[in-house]
């Protein structure tokens, strides 16, 4: 397939020339520890989007999503994040193995901006952590414990822009995309109808969150 783009950069002289420079603000924002804002962010969210990359620099981003309270802050440098039961493909976690560079974004329903985190990150095991993040008595077998190395609130320009948290801005729910019929579309096997694929689902909803 030929490449439609004519016009790259290729320098962030370039990219400076047509877009500028931080603010001030911008600039001095970004700290390297967890202080009491970050935690009590980190504390009200029940959703962050975790950015790994394998050793070739191929890109994964995954949700994670529980109960507000459920990523454990150990001290001002280390959080962990379970790992919940999921699809067993385990993207984020053999990108970890590889390259322990992460980034994270929490969300807070309701609040447009969100809070950044990047850092190194390990597959942890610790039984006396993953103890703490027992739901219906059931203990993640691993967890994702980070190192964090900078930290900042990323602006509200984005949820704005998608009116996201405005309800009346949301699509009409029979018009919603269909995910059985885009998996069954994808795995493109007569064996894996709709219905069989929207059954599996609803199982693993039912019987596989914790």
């Amino acid at each position: 397939m030929n490449n439609p783009f004519t016009e790259i950069l290729t320098s962030e002289a370039e990219l400076r020339e047509l877009l500028g420079y931080p603010s001030e603000v911008v600039k001095r924002k970004s700290i390297h520890h967890l202080d009491h804002n970050c935690r009590n962010f980190i504390a009200m969210s029940p959703l962050l989007f975790l950015s790994t990359a394998d050793e070739h620099g191929s890109c994964d981003v995954s949700p994670r999503g529980d109960a507000p309270g459920s990523v454990v802050v150990l001290d001002d440098g280390h959080l962990v994040i379970p790992e919940r039961p999921g699809n067993r493909r385990f993207d984020s976690l053999l990108n970890i193995l590889a390259n322990p560079n992460v980034g994270l974004i929490f969300i807070i329903p309701g609040l447009e901006e969100t809070l950044r985190i990047n850092g190194q990150a390990y597959v942890i095991r610790d039984e006396a952590i993953l103890d703490r993040m027992r739901v219906r008595d059931k203990r993640p077998t691993l967890g994702i414990g980070v190192k964090v190395e900078e930290c900042y609130m990323h602006c509200a320009k984005a949820f704005k822009r998608s009116q996201l948290w405005d309800s009346g801005s949301w699509p009409a729910e029979a018009s919603l995309p269909s995910a059985p019929a885009i998996i069954a579309d994808h795995v493109n096997s007569a064996e894996f109808t709709v219905e069989v694929v929207r059954q599996g689902i609803q199982e693993s909803y039912e019987k596989r969150l914790y």
